[in-house]
C-alpha cells in the first residue's frame, strides 16, 4: 500500500461532499464555518471547499458525477495535501463509474471519513493507497465547542505527527447519542457534549493470543452495496487481514447484523483473516445483543471460536472516535486487550 505524506502547518486540505449533500444546506452551513476556523486556527491548515461540495442535497443526489469530479480534482490538484469527507450518507457507491484509480494511485493523499465513506475507502484500497477511517468535517472537525481530547490526539498521532508504533487505547469516556443527543442547530453551537466515564473498555468476546495483519473494513451497513462490485476484495485479498467492523446510527436489528455477518462467512472471509475489531455500537441498547450475534455467527456458525474478537473499540459512529489507517499493519493482543499500530500511519 502507498502511504500518503503527513500534514504540516501551511498545507492545503480539501473538503468534499461525496455522499449526502447536507453540508450545503442553509441549516448546516454553520458546521463548515466551525470546521474551517478550527482547521485554520488550531492546525494551521488552509481549507479549500471543492466546487460542488455546497450545492445541496438534491443536486448532489442527482449528480453523483459532480461528487466524483470534486474528489478526482482534489487528487489532481498538487496544492491539496489531504481530503476530508464532509459527512456520510447512503449512496457513495454511485461514484464508482466516475473514479480514476490510476489518478488516485499516482497522487496519494490523506483521505478521511467513515460511515458511507466506507465505499470510498474500498476505492482507495483498490487503487493501492492507504486511507483513514475517521474524522469527518461535520461530525469531528466541527464538534461543538471543541474536538474532544481523545479524537484530537488520534488525529495528531496519525495525520500530523506519525509514530513508529502507536497504541490505540480505549477512550476513558463515552457519549450517549441515544438519550442525550445534541442536535445540529446553530443555537447549540455553545453546548458541550457531556461524556460519561467508560466503565467497560475493550472487551474480548472470544479467541486468544496475538493477531496481526493489515487493517481492512468499515461500516457493515455499507457492505451490501459493494459486495460483488470491482472494489470488493477477493477471498485471497482478505487473507491475513485484521478486519474492523462497525454499525451506523440506523439502529440495525441483531437479525440483520446476523445476516450480514453470515454473508462474510459464506465468502470464507472468517477463514482467512487474523482477527476482528468491533466498533462500539452507536446505540447503547444494542451493546449486549450485538455481542451475542458475533459469538453466534463467527464462533458457532462459522466454527471460528479461536478467532480473536475485540469489542467496544473506539471507531465509527459512537463518540469519541479514533483514526484507523486502512492498510497499516496492526496488532490485537487478546490477553492484554490492546491494539497497536505497528508502523507510522503516514509518511
Amino acid at each position: 500500500m502507498i502511504k500518503p505524506k503527513h500534514l504540516k502547518r501551511g498545507d492545503t486540505v480539501a473538503v468534499v461532499s461525496l455522499s449526502s449533500g447536507i453540508l450545503g444546506e442553509p441549516w448546516a452551513i454553520h458546521k463548515l464555518h466551525i470546521a474551517r476556523e478550527r482547521l485554520e486556527r488550531d492546525y494551521g491548515l488552509r481549507v479549500k471547499v471543492m466546487p460542488n461540495a455546497l450545492k445541496g442535497s438534491r443536486y448532489l443526489y442527482e449528480h453523483p458525477e459532480a461528487r466524483a469530479a470534486d474528489w478526482m480534482e482534489a487528487f489532481r490538484d498538487p496544492e491539496i495535501k489531504a481530503i476530508f469527507s464532509a459527512i456520510g450518507g447512503d449512496d457513495t457507491i454511485r461514484l464508482l463509474p466516475y473514479v480514476d484509480f490510476d489518478l488516485i494511485r499516482d497522487n496519494p493523499k490523506i483521505f478521511t471519513g467513515f460511515s458511507d465513506t466506507t465505499s470510498n475507502h474500498f476505492m482507495m484500497h483498490k487503487a493501492g493507497v492507504m486511507s483513514y477511517y475517521g474524522a469527518t468535517v461535520m461530525t469531528n472537525f466541527a464538534e461543538y465547542v471543541k474536538i474532544n481530547d481523545y479524537t484530537a490526539k488520534a488525529i495528531r498521532d496519525t495525520l500530523f505527527e506519525p509514530k513508529p508504533s502507536l497504541d490505540l487505547p480505549s477512550a476513558p469516556y463515552w457519549y450517549d447519542d441515544e438519550d442525550e443527543k445534541i442536535w445540529w442547530k446553530e443555537e447549540n453551537v455553545n453546548t458541550l457534549r457531556q461524556y460519561h466515564p467508560e466503565e467497560i473498555g475493550y472487551e474480548l468476546l472470544q479467541g486468544c493470543g496475538v493477531a496481526e495483519g493489515e487493517l481492512l473494513g468499515g461500516c457493515i451497513d455499507v457492505f451490501p452495496e459493494i459486495v460483488g462490485s470491482p472494489i470488493w476484495p477477493t477471498k485471497e485479498e482478505w487473507r491475513g487481514r485484521l478486519l474492523f467492523l462497525e454499525t451506523s446510527e440506523e439502529d440495525m436489528s441483531p437479525e440483520l447484523l446476523s445476516w450480514l455477518l453470515r454473508g462474510l462467512a459464506a465468502q470464507g472471509i472468517f477463514d482467512v483473516i487474523t482477527g476482528i475489531l468491533v466498533g462500539k455500537p452507536a446505540r447503547r441498547s444494542k451493546y449486549e445483543p450485538y455481542k451475542e450475534v458475533y459469538r453466534k455467527v463467527v464462533g458457532f456458525e462459522a466454527k471460528r471460536p479461536d478467532l480473536p474478537i475485540l469489542y467496544n473499540v473506539n471507531f465509527g459512529h459512537a463518540e469519541p472516535i479514533g483514526v484507523l489507517p486502512i492498510g497499516a499493519r496492526c496488532r490485537l493482543d487478546a490477553e492484554r486487550k490492546t491494539i497497536t499500530l505497528l508502523e507510522p500511519a503516514t509518511e
